[in-house]
């Protein structure tokens, strides 16, 4: 869908017709809005075709008749496998109008559009790009401090219950910090070239702008390694722990396992076809039950005494070690 913008002093106003100074915002497109992009606002096929990559990488380039920047986008969609994951978004500046094209729509342009980023002109077009930018670091950082939170209410219902949906989850929530950071130092790149290149220039006041982004774009960064470095080591330990669980009851299993052999041993003597002992007595097998239960009683007493004396001789050496 293509929505054409101009602003007043109440803020963004759409419009139908094509003015100066303004806004043409493209979102979730089709191939009709493709082929209209190319023909009425005359933006090359190679372009849109890199815009719609969803693999693209932020850069700048300079043509004819524009300069445009490639940035990538932060994306939250609830009913998506991974909710938090990123999108390119083309930035198309015009000499008399700018032109905004994303596969899906965002948050952060959405605030720009509901007048919720003060000091936002698009008449200004520089300007527009660096508070754009600058939006979309605040948007990363915002999502971030979510999937951070998401991640304790995870880890809280792990720690009472080891399921597999918990377990898809955490995954899903890296794969979102996988995609945040690369996207960021792509933005990263992005904002480095913009400070060095003459295709866009920037007033004194613009430049302190420019960095009050790459400060908050670093500052992204080092937030999305860190939980990510988090995340990484609490999916580890419960790995750790999942694996330790599992060994314990495969050697509760085992013991039980013992302890019904013994019975069943016995069970077996006196049930061959040849002549035994005592097989002629009243009450044989009542003998046979309770001996039964007597010797697997007095397996378990042994293994559970193997258990505790092995237990004992770690404290101690535990204790010797602390000395």
């Amino acid at each position: 869908m293509i929505k054409i913008r101009i602003q007043d002093e109440k803020g963004f106003v759409e419009t139908d017709a094509v003015s100066k100074n303004c806004w043409i915002d493209a979102r979730n497109v089709d191939k009709e809005d493709i082929e209209r992009l190319e023909t009425e606002f005359r933006i090359a096929p190679e372009l849109l075709t890199d815009i719609m990559d969803a693999d693209e990488q932020a850069r700048l380039e300079k043509e004819d008749e524009y300069t445009a920047l490639i940035v990538r986008l932060p994306v939250s969609d609830e009913k998506a496998e991974v909710v938090f994951y990123t999108q390119p978004l083309g930035i198309i500046l015009f000499s008399d109008r700018i032109v905004t094209i994303c596969q899906s729509s965002s948050e952060a342009l959405d605030d720009i559009v509901k007048n919720r980023v003060r000091g936002f002109s698009i008449k200004n077009k520089s300007a527009f790009v660096l508070n754009l930018l600058g939006r979309f670091a605040f948007t990363f950082l915002k999502y971030l401090k979510e999937l951070n939170k998401r991640t304790n209410l995870i880890k809280n219902e792990l720690q009472r219950s080891i399921k597999n949906n918990e377990l898809i989850q955490l995954l899903s929530i890296q794969k979102s910090l996988v995609f945040f950071t690369t996207s960021i130092k792509s933005n990263e790149l992005l904002l480095e070239k913009l400070q060095k290149s003459p295709l866009i220039r920037f007033k004194e006041d613009e430049k302190d702008l420019l960095e009050d982004v790459v400060i908050e774009n670093r500052q992204a960064i080092e937030m999305a390694n860190i939980y990510s470095s988090i995340l990484t080591g609490t999916m580890d330990a419960f790995a750790s722990v999942i694996s330790n669980n599992l060994n314990i009851v495969m050697k509760r299993l085992t013991v039980v396992s013992i302890v019904l052999m013994i019975p069943t041993l016995i069970y077996s003597l006196f049930g061959m076809n040849v002549a035994l002992p005592f097989e002629e007595e009243p009450g044989i097998g009542w003998m046979i039950i309770i001996i039964s239960l007597m010797a697997a009683a007095l397996g378990a007493v042994f293994l559970n005494r193997e258990r505790q004396v092995k237990q004992a001789v770690r404290q101690k050496g535990k204790v010797k070690k602390r000395k």
